[in-house]
């Protein structure tokens, strides 16, 4: 065990075998004849005592000298030492927001059982909802966004200044030969485009990067937005100095924190380089000023980049908050196999803290209604390349509306398989005073649930299950009111 939680660990003994004989610290320092100060810190975990002195506590205490210095805690200070010893604290990003580690166990160390109790609890959700190590990493990250409006100032200047160092033209679709001469003869990097096709286990891989030999392994089959956007990650990874990196695209396996960030920050690096903010801008004003939708000036917008459609969904997260003070909106990424009723939700971003349309963990169907499920029926039938469809989506439930625009796209490495990507922007004030074709006719408004199993929608042509979790709500509700009527009738 580290030195530091040794430390805490005999101050917290401490504490707990001067709180049992009720006396305060001024008391202990009184019958030892050790400083308050000094007592305080090491109750704090900032010092630990010489053995001379351990000797003087455990007699005044009357505790033995080999109970005080055991790591063993007794029954209600057992939690912390199991969080201690399995380093979780480690795991988790406290820095990330501002949080320190002294901090969180003074918390634990004040209520150790309730605190224990509590953890318990949420141990036992992320089992049962088989939530991972991965999976609290990209939780944090995507937690860490929304705290900041999915927009970082320092990494948007970084691409500026990285472009005009490199002589890039923002104003103009950047290649992927523009980016691969940087990569060669600025950071001295090797591309291999065969390699990665020899072995069938990767076929899921775009790109594998070698450090050692500053090699990057590229698969042939990727189109050239994806090969940009890889190489624009290389750039970033270079650029911005970060030694913690992940070597795959997509990534198979972390070793730290940082590096899941380091990812996170590259990749939003690689889209603003790609998707420049000023251009992006200038060219939304011009539709969202028009007083009806233009969907061949949104595909025409999309389409004047570099980029994938996914890519470009993405980077509107960063840039309508910013941009236009459009913050309450979520971003949906769900992947879909033709012949299947089976959606999977992927990705999801949430900067309105709103509950819909969160994802669900609880294997239910989530709403046919939605757009994103209807492009992917559509493009997994008719196998074109790319759908583009935008609905008013009323969550009656909630009392709330989103415009939302999706685009769905074949996988390129899955035969027979579909993802696409949505982007929903609540309906409020702001957005009504932003974007002048809102209130149009020509605009499809949809009631929608978020799963069938909790959807009060009657009649629904595309439900997949009955609504079982409303009518043990309502079951249970009925219940309740019969023992209230009880209650009273007897009282």
């Amino acid at each position: 065990m580290e030195e530091d939680y040794i430390k805490l660990i005999f101050g917290l003994k401490l504490k707990q075998k001067r709180t049992e004989r009720n006396l305060s610290l001024f008391g202990l320092s009184k019958l030892s004849g050790l400083s308050k100060s000094y007592l305080n810190e090491i109750e704090k975990g900032k010092k630990y005592p010489k053995p001379d002195k351990i000797a003087i506590l455990s007699e005044k205490l009357d505790v033995p000298y080999d109970q005080m210095v055991s790591l063993k805690l007794d029954k209600n200070l057992a939690p912390i030492g199991e969080i201690l010893q399995s380093k979780i604290l480690k795991e988790i990003p406290l820095e990330l927001f501002g949080i320190k580690e002294s901090n969180l166990i003074d918390i634990v160390a004040n209520a150790p059982a309730k605190v224990n109790a509590f953890i318990s609890t949420i141990i036992e959700i992320a089992q049962n909802y088989n939530f991972s190590r991965e999976s609290f990493y990209l939780a944090s990250v995507r937690s860490f966004q929304e705290a900041n409006n999915n927009y970082f100032d320092e990494i948007e200047q970084s691409v500026v200044t990285f472009a005009k160092a490199y002589q890039i033209d923002l104003t103009k679709p950047i290649t992927s030969h523009e980016l691969e001469e940087i990569l060669i003869e600025e950071f001295g990097y090797t591309m291999n485009q065969t390699e990665l096709d020899k072995h069938q286990e990767l076929d899921n891989l775009r790109s594998v990067y070698v450090p050692n030999t500053k090699t990057l392994l590229l698969a042939s089959r990727m189109d050239e937005a994806q090969k940009t956007f890889i190489y624009a990650k290389e750039l970033a990874y270079n650029y911005l100095e970060f030694k913690e990196r992940l070597y795959t695209f997509s990534w198979i396996k972390f070793e730290n924190f940082d590096q899941v960030l380091n990812n996170f920050y590259a990749s939003y690096f690689a889209g603003a380089l790609i998707l420049p903010k000023a251009s992006i801008s200038e060219k939304l004003h011009k539709l969202f000023a028009k007083k009806a939708f233009d969907e061949t000036l949104f595909l025409d917008i999309i389409q004047s980049f570099n980029a994938s459609p996914e890519s470009f969904y993405q980077r509107l997260t960063n840039i309508l908050p910013k941009e236009f003070n459009i913050q309450n909106l979520f971003f949906l990424r769900f992947t879909h196999r033709a012949g299947t009723e089976r959606f999977h939700l992927k990705k999801e971003l949430h900067l309105s803290h709103q509950h819909s349309p969160h994802a669900n963990e609880s294997n239910e169907h989530y709403c046919r209604r939605w757009v994103s499920l209807k492009v992917l029926k559509e493009i997994s039938n008719t196998q074109k390349e790319h759908i583009f469809n935008m609905q008013i989506s009323n969550y009656p439930s909630d009392d709330m509306r989103y415009l939302v625009f999706s685009s769905a796209t074949k996988d390129p490495f899955k035969e027979g398989h579909f993802r696409s990507i949505a982007l929903g922007l609540l309906i409020d004030k702001q957005l009504l005073r932003k974007l002048a074709f809102l209130e149009h006719a020509n605009i499809q408004q949809m009631d929608v649930g978020v799963t069938c199993e909790r959807c009060n929608i009657k009649d629904c042509q595309v439900r997949q299950a009955p609504a079982i979790r409303l009518e043990h709500k309502a079951k249970n509700k009925q219940i309740a009111l019969v023992v209230e009527d009880l209650m009273k009738k007897f009282s």
